[in-house]
């Protein structure tokens, strides 16, 4: 099969969408198929300016140009190209698949529309929860304007501040957002999941088109971790991934400045870059941590294996994960985890078998819950190899099978039951024409 994806994310950028890409793609290349990438052009980021990157053989990238987010300038508004629609759609593709809700996303729906294609759609975040991006708050800076005025607060004072802005998430803003990205993936012919749980939010939340359930999957043979013993001194804490302010690592360093209290040797890593990052270097300095946690910025991917079997209990405070990359890594390399009970986090971390979950945002019950997993050795070594057990569950061919069936079963319209084929046959689903771009 000839397949086009459309997605706001991709390499050189890291972040679990592009990784989930690339990887699929790579499978289902070495089985014959080809694919098309239309993607943001990056310039430097990441210190990877190469637009070639995640490009082979069966493998072409066609990179659109762009606008930074202001909030989030890693984010890009892609502009909309016709010629750069029309070069991906020339060989006539079997498929096109959606990877994000972004303008990519639209581009790709109006696009399959256009040629008659069928489309199959991915859902990797949680959109409702980084409405605060576009908010006029972080859209013009005034949240810069409140870190300075913080200086000048009491510690209670600018924890109240902070949980204020975290409890504000489910505006209508939010609403609206959720809504308009429901629309879209209800013009796919499929949507794609990665967890029951988030299949099960979609439905409740909207979505009407058949459900499918995809693991975004892991490499086994990369992360493959032994089962580890608690060997007592240092305790050393991680947590990687994107440093957004969705993720609110924030509260994992109030959690862990309650750790302290009672493991005065124990230590925080932070692995991975993003915008919240000097926002979170103040709050340790303000919080008195700053000797204790380390921000270790962006590691390249290659590294990562070598890296989680350094740390004792990995801790996670996201309320938005569709799945959670980082935190499968984990497991698979052995690491017991924390996190809190959110969307799809449950389905990774089990409380009281890999790890504990805490009610989201209460810093409280997280520092208590990773001391608990930290102080037991014999509860350590069973949360340990539960972990690698659940990672197990998550073997990335398999869910290449399942992707490669899903595609198979759209191109041979199986999921058309009751909809009319789109395209210029049906007037009253002709689709947009796009301007001349």
């Amino acid at each position: 099969m000839k397949i086009v994806i459309f997605t706001d994310t991709y390499l050189p950028k890291i972040d679990g969408v592009g990784i989930s890409t690339d990887q699929f793609c790579r499978l289902l290349v070495a089985r014959g198929h080809e694919f098309i990438i239309c993607a943001p052009q990056y310039g430097g980021d990441h210190n990877q300016p190469d637009q070639s990157e995640g490009e082979g053989e069966g493998i072409r990238i066609i990179r659109f140009p762009n606008r930074a987010l202001p909030s989030y300038p890693e984010v890009k508004l892609a502009r909309l190209s016709l010629r750069r629609i029309r070069e991906a759609m020339a060989d006539k593709p079997d498929l096109v698949h959606i990877q994000t809700p972004g303008l990519l996303g639209q581009y790709g729906i109006a696009a399959a529309r256009l040629y008659s294609v069928p489309v199959v759609g991915t859902y990797h975040t949680m959109v409702n929860e980084v409405g605060m991006y576009l908010s006029p708050y972080r859209l013009f800076k005034l949240d810069k304007l409140v870190e300075k005025v913080k200086d000048t607060l009491s510690l209670d004072l600018r924890t109240e501040l902070t949980r204020a802005e975290h409890s504000n998430r489910r505006s209508l803003a939010n609403k609206i957002i959720l809504r308009l990205t429901n629309e879209l993936y209800n013009r796919c012919e499929v949507v794609i999941s990665p967890t029951e749980l988030i299949a099960s939010e979609l439905r409740a939340a909207g979505v009407r088109r058949p459900l499918k359930i995809v693991s975004n999957g892991l490499d086994l043979e990369t992360f493959h971790g032994e089962p580890r013993q608690l060997e007592g001194g240092e305790i050393r804490y991680l947590h990687a991934g994107r440093i957004s302010f969705e993720k609110n690592v924030d509260i994992l360093l109030w959690a862990f400045s309650r750790i302290l209290q009672d493991q005065p040797r124990a230590t925080l890593d932070i692995v991975g870059d993003g915008p919240a990052l000097p926002t979170l270097r103040t709050e340790a300095e303000r919080l008195g941590i700053a000797s204790s946690v380390s921000f270790k910025g962006f590691v390249p991917r290659s590294e990562l294996a070598q890296l989680y079997p350094r740390y004792d209990c990995f801790l996670t405070a996201s309320t938005m994960e569709t799945q959670g990359l980082v935190v499968l890594e984990a497991l698979a390399s052995g690491l017991p985890a924390v996190g809190v009970d959110s969307y799809a986090l449950p389905e990774l971390i089990h409380s009281g078998e890999n790890g504990y979950l805490a009610r989201p945002f209460d810093d409280e019950e997280i520092a208590v819950k990773a001391i608990q997993v930290t102080s037991d050795a014999e509860r350590y070594a069973r949360f340990s190899r539960r972990s690698i057990e659940i990672a197990q569950g998550h073997d990335v061919n398999r869910s290449a099978d399942l992707l490669e069936e899903i595609y198979a079963a759209a191109v041979g319209g199986s999921f058309r039951t009751g909809r009319r084929k789109p395209g210029p046959d049906h007037p009253s689903e002709t689709p947009p024409q796009f301007p001349d771009l």
